[in-house]
């Protein structure tokens, strides 16, 4: 260690050009140094290593056994020193083989990660995916650690701390199965508060949402409660209840009705998350962007 601290960089760099070349003026020339620097810094080195290092010979200058002890591992210190000092390469997503780490919730999964995974597939076919369930609270230790890549969640929720790109904006609608004997037309307020409510509760087991705060003085019936989006639609389809959904989760449904609610309702963003240390790796840049553009593409389509 003491060693370490009086040696620099350039030092090694000289050494490790003169076990090449075993003659200081040759050394000198391809380190873009004069002969006399070259010649204080083999001093210095011979100084620090406690050898020669190199002796005079009938033909240049000869590496004493020290010296042929640190060449390979100078060589492997240096090309790796190198390697890690160098700018990143461009990503190739046709030869990546990255596992990517994505948190989300089933909401997020269907109007998000559906109609991205057929291009990603095709644009970096070696790669793999893993979703992972979505823990608000703890997505920033995540992220930080290394656990996950990509969170998705609500802009007005996400933790502080993390990158954010909004990906839309997103409302609600009032939904029901196709043929709901109640709901032949919009209903009424008082129509709508009279019908059997479900709800989905992230946390598991509430019956009030957003819906009852902008309801103010009025309450519906929310008879279930659920903590997932994908059972709820099951749950309309085959029953009489109503819910309130996000417009994309039934986006070109057959079998499920939707009607704009008689309230207004705010609508809520929804937000890509990542942490500050992958910000700019080109692999996770060029995740985020095609999420992103994918996106847009459904958008346009829809």
């Amino acid at each position: 260690m003491n060693n370490l601290r009086r040696l620099d960089l350039n030092l090694l760099l000289t050494l490790d050009v003169l076990l090449a070349e075993h003659n200081v003026t040759r050394a000198a020339q391809r380190l873009n140094l004069s002969q006399p620097s070259v010649s204080v810094h083999l001093a210095k080195l011979r100084e620090i290593f406690a050898d020669p290092l190199l002796l005079p010979g009938p033909r240049g200058m000869r590496p004493t056994a020290r010296a042929e002890e640190l060449r390979e591992p100078l060589r492997q210190a240096l090309n790796a020193l190198e390697h890690a000092v160098a700018p990143a390469s461009p990503f190739n997503p046709a030869e990546a083989k990255h596992t990517w780490r994505i948190a989300a919730a089933d909401y997020s999964e269907a109007s998000i990660l559906l109609p991205a995974l057929p291009g990603l597939r095709t644009a970096a076919p070696n790669t793999r995916l893993a979703v992972l369930n979505l823990a608000p609270a703890r997505i920033a230790r995540q992220a930080e650690q290394g656990e996950i890549d990509l969170a998705f969640h609500t802009s007005a929720g996400s933790p502080q701390g993390l990158r954010r790109r909004v990906l839309f904006s997103e409302r609600y609608v009032l939904v029901s199965r196709a043929d709901h004997p109640s709901l032949k037309q919009k209903p009424t307020l008082a129509q709508f508060c009279e019908l059997d409510h479900a709800i989905v509760s992230a946390d598991g087991g509430g019956f009030y949402g957003v819906t009852d705060e902008a309801l103010q003085d009025l309450q519906r019936k929310v008879v279930l409660s659920v903590p997932h989006f994908l059972f709820l639609k099951s749950v309309l389809e085959n029953t009489n209840l109503v819910a309130m959904l996000p417009a994309r989760l039934v986006k070109g449904s057959k079998t499920l009705q939707v009607l704009e609610p008689p309230l207004d309702l705010p609508n809520f963003e929804m937000a890509m998350l990542w942490h500050e240390r992958t910000h700019r790796d080109p692999a996770h840049q060029w995740l985020r962007e095609y999420i992103a553009n994918s996106i847009e593409a459904d958008q346009r389509i829809g």
